[in-house]
């Protein structure tokens, strides 16, 4: 290979430089099929990113578990149960706005703690173990809720239903700042991000993530607590599903059992395309923030132009395919 070859090869080989080319493309196809101009408008911008913040969300707490070189399946169901859970606090019991998200979030983290409990103290492997919470709490949102939505809609015994009046937490959150620029979900959001990246650059826990992933033996050898590492991945990883659930029930103004169905996949498509590594040990959150952007705006360029949700869900499983198969190609 020539000098020039040499340089760009080493260049694509940085997962940062992977992920931007990828957004590129992705944009540039935007500006493609732009549907008559509708992608140029601010407005798409602004609705994309407010769409894929709950997925975002999630794709920050699947960061630090795919670091830790596991995975989790149960993103997706936690997002459900936590979303009951918050309207049926809040909808149906009357419950004030902060007492009602510590509780829906303290439950995000005890699933996703029981996750890690299992993968650190009994050896399980992360899929067997998350896949179980992911049927459990699927099924705890149906019992709770009865398989019914919880909206503003409360049944009566005698059949009919009175309409109560969404408390003020709801359009608090789902509300736009900076003149109807930014929507509050996205700032928080991009406060989880933040939040992630100080974990894994600034503080020791963060180092100890990234070790574990690389090589839990050697590790474990050298005194970190790998057990304790990842019950802390997953423990965050199930609090952030429980915010996620939060942002889901205020955007619908409902608590729907069947929320989050899927969204794991996209999830793991967003962390995979932002370059960390499914074999642990590499990448980051900011690399994440790229890979949900690009998600987001291939989202917007196939909803723009009418392409059907089975074919949007095909291609998200190419492109995760191609991701991990660029990965390795890299690295060979």
């Amino acid at each position: 290979m020539n000098k020039p070859g040499k340089i760009l090869g080493g260049l694509f080989a940085k997962p940062w430089v992977r992920a931007l080319s990828a957004l590129v493309f992705v944009v540039l196809l935007g500006a493609i099929f732009n549907a008559d101009g509708t992608f140029f408008k601010w407005s798409t911008h602004r609705d994309m990113l407010r769409q894929v913040s709950v997925y975002g969300i999630l794709a920050c707490g699947m960061t630090l578990v795919i670091i830790t070189s596991g995975i989790d399946l149960s993103v997706g169901s936690i997002l459900g149960l936590s979303a009951v859970l918050f309207s049926t606090l809040t909808l149906r019991f009357s419950w004030p706005a902060f007492p009602a998200i510590a509780l829906t979030l303290v439950a995000g983290l005890s699933c996703g703690a029981l996750s890690g409990a299992m993968i650190s103290r009994f050896r399980m492997q992360p899929f067997i173990a998350t896949l179980a919470i992911m049927v459990f709490a699927r099924g705890f949102a149906k019992y709770l809720s009865g398989g019914q939505k919880v909206s503003c809609a409360v049944a009566q015994p005698d059949g009919t239903y009175q309409y109560v009046d969404l408390p003020r937490i709801f359009s608090l959150i789902d509300h736009r700042i900076l003149g109807d620029n930014i929507a509050v979900v996205s700032l928080i959001f991009l406060g989880c991000v933040a939040l992630c990246w100080v974990l894994l650059s600034k503080l020791r826990w963060g180092r100890y993530l990234y070790a574990t992933g690389g090589n839990e033996e050697a590790a474990r050898l050298s005194g970190i607590p790998t057990g304790a590492i990842k019950f802390l991945a997953y423990g965050i990883s199930g609090m952030l599903c429980g915010l996620a659930g939060i942002c889901q029930a205020v955007q619908e103004q409902q608590g729907d059992p069947e929320a989050g169905t899927s969204y794991e996949l996209t999830a793991i498509a967003m962390v995979v395309i932002g370059g960390t590594s499914l074999n642990g040990g590499r990448g980051g959150v900011l690399l994440t923030l790229l890979g949900v952007v690009t998600i987001g705006y291939l989202e917007k360029i196939l909803s723009i132009n009418a392409v059907g949700e089975a074919s949007r869900l095909m291609l998200t499983g190419a492109i995760i395919v191609a991701a991990v198969l660029f990965q390795k190609t890299k690295k060979s």
